[in-house]
């Protein structure tokens, strides 16, 4: 258990970035399903239109730091690519 005042309030601090950062990354992962259920139905406009939604989100992620930015870059591609094969 931390002793200085200032490991406690750090202690505050990182549960709190904690549950923030998770929340972040759970959207992030909601996103990407919606993306991945849309190419699974074959449904191209729907799949393009749930990965306009999920890039911002994933761009704030790697911008945070909760997700390493050349994984956004790849999966992003990824998802690009399958989408761009539905035609």
């Amino acid at each position: 258990m931390a002793n200085h005042h200032s490991a406690k309030v750090r202690i505050r601090r990182n549960d709190r970035r904690a549950a923030i950062n998770g929340n972040r990354i759970g959207r992030i992962r909601t996103r990407v399903k919606q993306v991945e259920a849309a190419i699974a139905e074959g449904n191209k406009p729907a799949a393009e239109a749930a990965l306009r939604a999920a890039q911002p989100e994933m761009h704030r992620g790697a911008q945070k730091g909760v997700i390493h930015a050349n994984t956004v870059s790849r999966k992003l591609s990824r998802l690009s690519a399958r989408i761009k094969a539905l035609s």
